[in-house]
């Protein structure tokens, strides 16, 4: 009887041929990133960051709009940036997403809200909400479980509640729950502890006022001139102001900030453990 005795070139062959197999199905590794911006990370760094349970993600959405002469158009972006990063960095294991900048802003023709003001940037209120929807619909593909939706701009508020709804109720029973943090939005703290320092309720007023100008001193100071507040002429035509900024402060905008922030945290968790 002959036995088959394969030769040292087919052994070899057979070996090469198992490492190819090893190494073609071998994953792609990285290490954790140093930073928890999905943006400046590869793709094979975020699969390594929701391996090692980073499966929270916010979507802070900001704004291009009007804000008085004395602040620059994108106060809500540069806001809502330093925000998300000190809730996820609160929060842990959490990860931020890019500024969503085109928010609802009025109707065009004709023009209304802070669509009357020169370099407003707008989009429609059903476009603001498709496009978010897609966003989530592109994390939760991606593997994350919690997606926090966190607006600084009260246009975005309704269609953001809106679909966090829709989506949770389709997504329910598959461990995904999308979060409206509209605590982050509310300002009723904040008008509380500037009336208890002295401050008047039409001072404190709706927009570009006391609080959001604070607040954009503390995250973006280059981004505020009040000396043109003391420039102004007097005139009847509106200026974009709701209140009176002259008494904002980097110091009160990082105590406002605070505010929001821990209600933003205080949120999240609640809604990730009740889940």
């Amino acid at each position: 009887m002959r036995y088959f005795s394969p030769s040292k070139f087919a052994i070899s062959a057979l070996a090469g041929l198992a490492i190819a197999l090893t190494v073609v199905n071998r994953p792609l590794t990285a290490p954790l990133p140093n930073t928890i911006d999905l943006a400046d990370m590869t793709w094979v760094e975020v699969r390594s960051a929701l391996d090692h349970g980073y499966t929270t993600v916010i979507v802070p959405a900001g704004g291009i709009e009007q804000n008085g002469p004395h602040m620059i158009l994108g106060k809500h972006d540069h806001i809502v940036r330093h925000a998300a990063g000190r809730i996820a960095a609160e929060l842990g294991h959490t990860l931020v997403a890019p500024v969503v900048s085109y928010v609802p802003e009025g109707e065009y023709d004709p023009p209304t809200g802070h669509m009357r003001f020169a370099g407003t940037i707008g989009v429609p209120e059903a476009v603001y909400g498709s496009m978010i929807e897609g966003i989530a619909r592109s994390l939760k593909a991606g593997g994350f479980r919690t997606i926090c939706l966190i607006a600084d701009h009260g246009g975005s508020q309704a269609a953001q509640a809106e679909v966090a709804a829709r989506l949770n109720a389709e997504w329910a029973g598959k461990g995904v729950r999308v979060i409206h943090v509209d605590a982050y939005y509310s300002d009723a703290a904040q008008v509380a502890l500037l009336l208890r320092q002295g401050e008047s309720r039409p001072d404190i007023g709706e927009h570009a006022s006391i609080i959001d100008t604070s607040e954009l001193m503390a995250t973006h100071p280059q981004g505020v001139d009040l000396k043109r507040l003391g420039d102004l002429p007097f005139t009847l035509r509106p200026t974009g102001i709701i209140g009176n900024p002259a008494t904002a402060s980097a110091e009160r905008g990082k105590e406002l900030l605070a505010i929001r922030i821990q209600a933003a945290v205080r949120q999240i968790r609640s809604q990730m453990a009740g889940h």
